[in-house]
């Protein structure tokens, strides 16, 4: 398929975000009531399952090894993924048909613990999807903090971009809400390359000066740069 020179692949986010799966909240450091609060909220709103329909699901998928793995990461089942992955450690690299890995499913269903199981099983930290997509901006993409700073802790690529020249900086920059922490910890990346361009031309400090409150992040890093002295 091909796009127009000006399509904004962030403009497609927001309005078709919805489509993309989602999993439960973010397991950051932060507050334990305050994620307690959001995972009870987003049970609320897709269905809190049963221990019981957990296990009916599995058991549907018991002969499909590769799909179980997949949707046990999605789904945060880490005793499902322990015992897969013992049972067969090529499951880690696995995919689905757009080249989500198990690892991006946990990314971006803020599933610390799991993903946290695949690296130490020998997941790769930077694999693509079709779209060029890694774990980190899984993570970024719905604000899952703890996952993203666990990935740059274990090697993510920071500036690495999509397909579409997005960063993980473009695609938190590109939330209205429930980014700020986010943020806060990419743009105190020494490494970071807050200039990066996306297919659509803007930077992420322009992403976030037009699509929400917390562009001031970005004049703050701005303000610490200009006050450091220029190398001879």
């Amino acid at each position: 398929m091909e796009f127009p020179d000006d399509f904004n692949q962030l403009e497609l986010l927001n309005s078709h975000g919805h489509l993309i799966p989602r999993g439960a909240g973010s397991l950051w450091t932060a507050s334990k009531d305050e994620e307690e609060e959001g995972e009870e909220e987003e049970d609320e709103e897709e269905g809190e399952h049963s221990e019981e329909w957990y296990g009916e699901k599995e058991e549907t998928l018991k002969d499909n090894p590769k799909a179980l793995f997949l949707w046990a990461a999605e789904n945060q089942r880490l005793a499902t993924v322990l015992r897969l992955s013992a049972a067969d450690p090529s499951l880690v690299h696995c995919c689905d048909e757009d080249g989500y890995t198990p690892l991006h499913r946990a990314a971006y269903g803020g599933h610390v613990d799991v993903v946290s199981a695949l690296v130490a099983a020998g997941s790769k930290v930077n694999p693509r999807t079709a779209d060029g997509w890694t774990p980190l901006h899984s993570a970024c993409r719905w604000s899952r903090v703890a996952v993203a700073s666990f990935l740059l802790r274990r090697g993510a690529e920071l500036n690495a971009q999509t397909n579409g020249g997005l960063t993980a900086l473009h695609l938190a920059a590109s939330h209205r809400t429930d980014c700020q922490r986010t943020l806060e910890l990419l743009l105190s990346q020494r490494h970071l390359q807050p200039g990066l361009r996306s297919g659509g031309g803007e930077t992420a400090g322009e992403v976030a000066r037009r699509a929400g409150p917390h562009h001031f992040l970005f004049e703050m890093v701005e303000d610490c740069v200009n006050v450091l002295p220029a190398r001879g």
